[in-house]
């Protein structure tokens, strides 16, 4: 939901509708409010290497094992598609 706002900000802003991205700010300001907050890089990184140490996972054929570990322990703070860079980091 964040996400599809902060593009539309991105298209009004290109488009010069100040005012419709301005209102697209303010929404999210509000949704942000609502939703947990996510975790750091940081916080993140030592999630992964937590997971991989537990369960053993050595290279990228553990990939989906750690995601789905990962998925099931901080779906609700965590990007997953910004942590599937981090895991392949770290098992590559």
């Amino acid at each position: 939901m964040v996400k599809q706002r902060r593009e539309s900000i991105q298209m009004y802003e290109s488009g010069g509708r100040q005012e419709l991205a301005d209102a697209e700010k303010a929404e999210v300001a509000v949704i942000e409010r609502f939703l947990p907050a996510q975790m750091s890089d940081a916080e993140t990184t030592a999630a992964i290497e937590a997971i991989k140490a537990e369960l053993g996972a050595a290279g990228m054929k553990d990939m989906g094992r750690v995601m789905a570990e990962l998925k099931a322990r901080h779906a609700a703070n965590l990007d997953m598609s910004k942590a599937s860079g981090l895991v392949k980091a770290a098992l590559s």
